[in-house]
């Protein structure tokens, strides 16, 4: 039995009971679900509602009412398919975060009915949910108090609709955290989807975080996207208004290569190139397409082992001591005649002017490659390549937020007037094959 299915009550072996007095069949399945529907959820009788986790965190519900009225369809399958908070529901104490297990209600009273309706036209239900305050890691005591909470929850709600559903919730952020679509990919294996076939273009996806002005995410938006169904949000689907127009949504796909990556060329027999960006930007991979072709060494913080990559744990010492190994590698090739790239952020003017003084010491030119990505694209980047093998030949690690906040703090802007030759603009482009490009073109944060 997997972990968190819920055991059904032995039959008993005698009679408790007198029989029951026939009923007329018309009437008793109407009586049945608004009986169910009213009853307060600790006066229900449990339905079948099983709980599996899998490793990569992720708790899978599955809710099967033996007596149904739905079939789903063979082949061509619809599904309709909602994220869970401020969209399915919302919280009875106007906390932002549920006190408890019982801290909900309906996010509008329509709700339960339109899921209904919809389940008996056929759709098949399923909640996507990303539950970062969940963990499957047992505590001190051995329990998992917001796992029990958030299966309490589930249970009552599945219970008051009473009908075939399931839900997905995301505990961490791996492939399954929207909206990268690892629940859909499992959501399809697990009913065998795949081979049934899903009506993409008469399913839909509901949720909240949509980019609109006022949200706090675009994630629902772009797992919708991600999985190719429609998405709408609550106040569209559920009370009829109009949809209101994403502001400043971060779309990967304008990023696709479709120019020729701006050319950069050689000048001199010996100078410095000095790369100026976030991280994320692309400076690594744009080394290895234009510089190392053109006999460049590169000179790498993260590559020489010095750096701590998290930047909370970097100390005033620790920063000083990888400047100055970077310094020495780069004086070594420097002296040996080779040229070099400084392939760090080298976010101000502080940290660009020890290699000004480096170059006017050996008296060659000092250049600045400058990196235009924008925050949201560098955080994309930054994460697909972390999630990817294939596409992070470094492997490299997932970088914390602070990372790039910490850039736009110190970042000044790269001027002639620090002892440049010259300032080469590179706004980004993904260049990749199809299948890089694919993966490359989701929605990842």
């Amino acid at each position: 039995m997997a972990p968190g299915t819920v055991k059904r009550t032995a039959s008993p072996t005698r009679s408790i009971s007198p029989p029951p007095l026939r009923r007329k069949v018309e009437s008793s399945v109407n009586k049945k679900a608004m009986n169910s529907f009213f009853a307060p959820t600790s006066q229900k009788k449990p339905g079948p509602i099983t709980w599996r986790a899998l490793e990569k965190g992720l708790v899978i519900g599955k809710h099967s009412p033996e007596a149904t009225s739905t079939t789903l369809p063979s082949k061509n399958r619809k599904v309709a398919a909602f994220d869970l908070d401020g969209t399915l529901i919302k919280t009875k104490s106007g906390n932002k975060f549920a006190k408890g297990a019982d801290d909900w209600k309906w996010w509008d009273a329509g709700v339960p009915g339109k899921v209904r309706e919809l389940s008996s036209e056929g759709f098949q239900i399923v909640i996507f949910s990303n539950q970062s305050k969940i963990s499957l890691k047992k505590g001190k005591d051995g329990d998992m108090p917001a796992l029990s909470n958030f299966k309490k929850k589930l249970t009552a709600l599945m219970t008051q609709l009473d009908l075939p559903m399931s839900v997905y919730a995301s505990t961490e952020a791996t492939e399954y955290r929207k909206p990268r679509p690892g629940m859909w990919a499992e959501f399809v294996d697990d009913y065998d989807l795949d081979v049934v076939g899903v009506d993409m273009s008469n399913s839909v996806y509901v949720g909240d975080a949509a980019g609109r002005p006022g949200d706090f995410a675009a994630t629902d938006h772009g797992f919708a996207a991600n999985v190719g169904i429609p998405f709408k949000t609550p106040e569209e689907f559920f009370l009829g208004q109009d949809p209101v127009e994403a502001s400043g949504l971060f779309d990967p796909k304008e990023y696709i290569e479709t120019k020729p990556e701006t050319e950069f060329q050689r000048k001199h027999p010996l100078e410095i190139v000095l790369f100026c960006g976030s991280p994320g930007s692309g400076k690594s991979t744009y080394f290895w397409n234009n510089l190392e072709p053109l006999g460049y060494e590169r000179v790498n913080q993260d590559i020489l082992k010095s750096v701590r990559r998290s930047i909370m744990l970097q100390s005033s010492s620790l920063i000083v001591q990888q400047r100055q190994k970077c310094l020495k590698v780069a004086r070594e090739f420097l002296e040996a005649k080779k040229s070099v790239v400084i392939d760090n952020t080298n976010a101000n003017q502080e940290t660009r002017e020890h290699y000004t003084t480096l170059a006017k010491e050996l008296s060659i030119p000092v250049r600045v490659i400058h990196f235009l990505s924008p925050p949201e694209l560098c955080k994309h980047n930054a994460t697909v390549r972390a999630a990817n093998k294939n596409l992070n030949p470094e492997s490299r690690i997932s970088l914390p937020g602070i990372a790039f906040a910490d850039y736009k703090r110190r970042y000044q802007e790269p001027t002639l007037d620090e002892g440049f030759e010259d300032i080469h603009p590179v706004p980004f482009r993904f260049v990749g094959d199809e299948e890089a490009k694919r993966i490359w073109g989701q929605y990842w944060i």
